[in-house]
């Protein structure tokens, strides 16, 4: 599994959560993978980014705990499944299979906040 470097961040205001890898600059396309719970790609079909609209309702948290720093994500596509992992303060907050409808070929990343 690849470790890469996350940055994260979330809108009270518009209650929308922002995931992205430190290195990544905008995506190529964006794929509702769980209700309201999107994945961005690049052009080379490989996931840069997560958002979540309505992210409080969505995971069924607290806004508070949505602005906590220590985020992770774990990403792994295999087959014609795709595995998403959100955890924040070291709790797991989402946790989703859905089918890989949109050929993203196989990868394994655990994106961390540093």
């Amino acid at each position: 599994m690849e470790t890469k470097e996350l940055i994260s961040s979330y809108d009270e205001a518009n209650d929308t959560f922002v995931a992205k890898m430190s290195d990544k600059k905008g995506y190529y396309a964006n794929y509702d993978i769980a209700d309201g719970i999107f994945l961005n790609i690049d052009k080379n079909r490989l996931p840069v980014s997560v958002q979540i609209n309505d992210a409080s309702c969505v995971l069924n948290v607290k806004k508070s705990v949505l602005q906590d720093p220590d985020v992770s994500i774990l990403i792994e596509c295999v087959g014609d499944k795709i595995h998403l992992k959100l955890s924040i303060a070291d709790r797991e907050i989402f946790s989703n299979n859905s089918a890989n409808i949109f050929d993203i070929p196989e990868v394994s990343y655990e994106i961390r906040a540093s």
